[in-house]
């Protein structure tokens, strides 16, 4: 019931920000940069895609191998998509992540540390994001710094900005109220200090999970910055960069419908703020949802692949099974039986 409650509570609340969005800044925001996408668009969001893949997929080869666990990168690439897909087309954005981990620890008679893999390997894409977003913002001067410690400029980014910080409170409230619950801020018994503690013990591996972290963190920017000059932003990309890797670290929030909810209401609310329009920002940040939609979506052909075969092998064992029956000894002995007490006149 609390785990249902909970996953409630993640989808009103992304429902909640989009509500909130909708409300303040019209539906024209959402529709107007979807309008705008056209076929080469979608083609530079996939071939971005097959990249931000094949090197995510890589990451998790490495901390799998870190936990002593074997996974193929061929494997890891196609259950990587399918994973993307089922991310992006059921609410909570994280059910193909989970579906992968299970997955790959039952093939490797260890479910838990598939499950850690998976973990470990999505908290090391948050990390580098969130290293990389606090130095550029560091760096680069931009209002959005000076504005995440002050009152909020523009009334519509008053208002989306207040939403989303309500969202982020009662996702860390109720983040911290669950890990009460179950102990270790969420992971029971301490499993995150004993995952920690097995991939310690290989860390020459880590510099390759960073350096594959930094690829796909600059192929999702890339695919950003592509969305927001479709909607129509023609900012430099050195004042757009902070307020992307802004809008990505908010994808981390427990609170989404298949990933929208918080990217849309921080895009526009760090536009709005940056002086770009919180109109422009949400746009932008619905392109990108689009775009990474559509670079999922071999995922679907994974997806059918992996149930057709899995109807193919069901009706394998069912096949194994008759013929192991019909070799069996108890069914020859009846056989013999009914044999020898059938009529005279249909014995052979």
């Amino acid at each position: 019931m609390k785990r249902q409650l909970w996953s409630w509570l993640r989808m009103l609340g992304g429902l909640g920000i989009l509500l909130v969005l909708l409300w303040h800044l019209g539906s024209g925001a959402f529709l107007d940069g979807l309008r705008r996408i056209d076929a080469g668009t979608l083609l530079a969001g996939l071939g971005i895609g097959v990249l931000t893949t094949v090197c995510s997929a890589w990451r998790w080869c490495l901390v799998a191998r870190g936990l002593g666990l074997r996974l193929p990168l061929g494997r890891a690439v196609a259950e990587y998509y399918r994973a993307l897909f089922l991310n992006a087309a059921l609410p909570g954005g994280v059910l193909g992540d989970v579906n992968r981990a299970v997955c790959h620890g039952r093939a490797t008679g260890d479910v838990g540390r598939g499950v850690r893999a998976v973990v470990l390997e999505r908290v090391a894409g948050q990390l580098v994001l969130l290293v990389v977003g606090t130095v550029a913002l560091a760096v680069r001067p931009s209002p959005v710094r000076t504005a995440l410690g002050r009152a909020l400029g523009t009334p519509a980014a008053g208002a989306v900005g207040a939403a989303v910080a309500a969202a982020v409170l009662a996702a860390v409230l109720l983040g911290r109220a669950r890990g009460r619950r179950t102990g270790a801020g969420g992971w029971p018994g301490g499993r995150l200090r004993v995952a920690l503690a097995e991939v310690g013990r290989a860390g020459a591996l880590w510099s390759g999970v960073a350096a594959l972290s930094l690829v796909v963190l600059a192929g999702y920017v890339a695919t950003f910055l592509l969305a927001a000059r479709v909607a129509g932003v023609r900012a430099p990309v050195a004042d757009l960069v902070p307020l992307v890797l802004l809008a990505l670290s908010a994808m981390a929030l427990p609170l989404n419908v298949g990933g929208w909810g918080p990217r849309e209401g921080v895009a526009a609310w760090a536009f709005g703020v940056a002086g770009l329009g919180a109109g422009q920002g949400l746009a932008t940040a619905v392109v990108y949802g689009a775009l990474v939609l559509a670079a999922s979506l071999p995922g679907a052909g994974v997806l059918l692949g992996t149930v057709r075969w899995v109807g193919v092998g069901q009706t394998l064992d069912r096949v194994r099974h008759v013929r192991a029956a019909a070799r069996s000894p108890q069914l020859q002995l009846e056989e013999r039986v009914l044999a020898q007490h059938a009529p005279a006149h249909r014995r052979p």
